[in-house]
């Protein structure tokens, strides 16, 4: 076998990103956009010892699971994996997903996870369900502007109008700031050379109020033909908040640290329940609002709360979950490494009328054990107050930690605290499995998982855990 060699290939499984799986000549074989029961020609693109990568030439027999995506773009676009797989099927995969990395990597038996694991949660209707995109801006090689997505493991932009992932409200406002920039002379940024000016646009949508936000992402600290730009966006309905984000550095991280309203204010304001958000550029805010609301209820559920409960929240962000826990709980902590995030959750809890929240700056990991060796000291002082003395031992903690999971002190202070559940709200279940092993082998029982389908006809999926303390089951 040889780089670029043809041969026929069923495809028997799927891997962790939705790639097809087939086996040649002793070989494993992973290709995108192969599906799990397609028989495909493939050429060999990428060769190791015992394993290698292809590309599907031919679909020869389609998988029964095949369906015609929506998208013309799919199989360019880094966005949708598994677009060309029926729904029924996505959600499967994403059970099964789930279940195998629990039982290879967190070491669980499967009678265990299939007596403990639920349905996963998918959506009536998948598409049109994102509040939020980043459109790169830039020039095609005959020097077109170009706005869209990147194609997959490049930095090539792909033109899209319209993505169906995101909601209608997009691709007018997109072609609205393309017209500006033609019009005014406004230059795409070149990655290559660092020059140009307009970067990225950010556009964020609030599913109940309807309210638009539009960020320009620049590589500069002003906006030319600024009045032009509001007079072509101010008059589309829902238009709420217009701003600028100053990235100057040679980065693939889109925001800077520095953002500046140019029109309107500074946020948008959306709902999940009967709790409002203000959302601003930097926030991180769940892009699926309708899945959100179920994520987060199962959550809310599995946390058990009766009104008289002390929570800790952290990586809390916006103080979504914060605020949803708030309302049955007796006291609500939350912690996020990013300052605006706090200032957005203490003004949302502001807004909503709550006040048994209170937030926290810095990484969880240390925000925690320093609480923790805090109070303990006041306690063994006899300084402790009521609050104090319940948080040394809170009833619940809910944690949401990014991809890379909790970091070990994290999870060895939560150990320490001894918290009679823990919810664990998981957007990567191969670091979700090590960290449930982790706190299971300190004492803790897994209860209940519960994959909800918060990205549809990608890869991606969210998890929701409960973990009881052992003598408390």
């Amino acid at each position: 076998m040889k780089k670029n060699d043809i041969f026929d290939l069923e495809i028997t499984d799927m891997g962790v990103d939705g790639e097809g799986i087939g086996h040649y000549d002793g070989m494993t074989f992973f290709v995108k956009d192969a599906l799990i029961g397609d028989v495909i020609r493939a050429r060999a693109t990428k060769l190791k010892k015992n394993y290698g990568y292809a590309r599907v030439e031919e679909v020869l027999t389609p998988s029964t699971f095949r369906v015609e995506p929506k998208c013309p773009h799919h199989r360019r676009c880094g966005g949708c994996q598994v677009q060309a797989l029926s729904y029924e099927k996505q959600l499967e995969f994403k059970q099964d997903k789930v279940r195998g990395n629990l039982i290879r990597i967190g070491g669980f038996s499967a009678e265990e996870i299939d007596a403990k694991m639920l349905p996963i949660v998918g959506m009536e209707t998948p598409f049109r369900y994102r509040n939020k995109a980043q459109f790169p801006v830039g020039m095609d090689k005959d020097g077109n502007l170009v706005a869209g997505f990147y194609v997959a493991r490049t930095h090539s932009i792909i033109p899209v109008d319209d993505c169906l992932l995101g909601v209608e409200e997009n691709a007018p406002i997109l072609e609205a700031v393309k017209e500006w920039m033609l019009a005014n002379g406004v230059t795409a940024y070149d990655e290559t050379t660092g020059k140009g000016l307009l970067r990225h646009v950010l556009l964020r949508f609030g599913f109940t109020t309807k309210e638009i936000m539009v960020c320009l992402i620049i590589n500069g600290r002003t906006l030319p033909a600024q009045a032009d730009l509001i007079a072509r966006l101010e008059k589309m309905d829902g238009m709420t908040s217009i701003s600028i984000n100053i990235n100057t550095k040679n980065t693939n991280v889109i925001l800077g640290d520095v953002t500046e309203c140019i029109w309107g204010q500074a946020y948008i304001t959306d709902y999940l329940g009967s709790v409002a958000y203000r959302i601003s550029p930097q926030s991180f805010y769940q892009v699926n609002p309708v899945q959100t609301e179920k994520l987060y209820s199962t959550a809310l559920d599995y946390a058990e709360l009766t009104g008289e409960e002390y929570v800790w929240d952290l990586y809390c962000g916006i103080g979504t979950i914060s605020l949803f826990l708030a309302q049955k709980a007796k006291k609500v902590y939350g912690v996020e490494i990013v300052p605006q995030a706090i200032e957005d959750a203490k003004n949302n809890a502001k807004i909503n009328g709550i006040e048994n929240a209170e937030f926290f700056v810095g990484k969880a990991e240390e925000v925690l054990p320093e609480f923790y060796e805090n109070l303990k000291r006041d306690v063994a002082a006899g300084k402790g107050t009521e609050d104090a003395n319940a948080m040394l031992t809170p009833d619940v903690i809910v944690v949401d930690p990014p991809r890379k999971g909790c970091d070990e002190a994290c999870l060895d202070t939560m150990l320490k605290m001894q918290p009679k559940r823990i919810v664990y709200v998981s957007c990567d279940s191969a670091t979700l499995a090590r960290d449930l092993r982790i706190l299971c082998d300190g004492g803790y029982e897994l209860k209940k998982v519960r994959a909800v389908d918060q990205f549809p006809h990608t890869g991606h999926v969210e998890t929701v855990c409960l973990l009881s303390k052992l003598h408390e089951a």
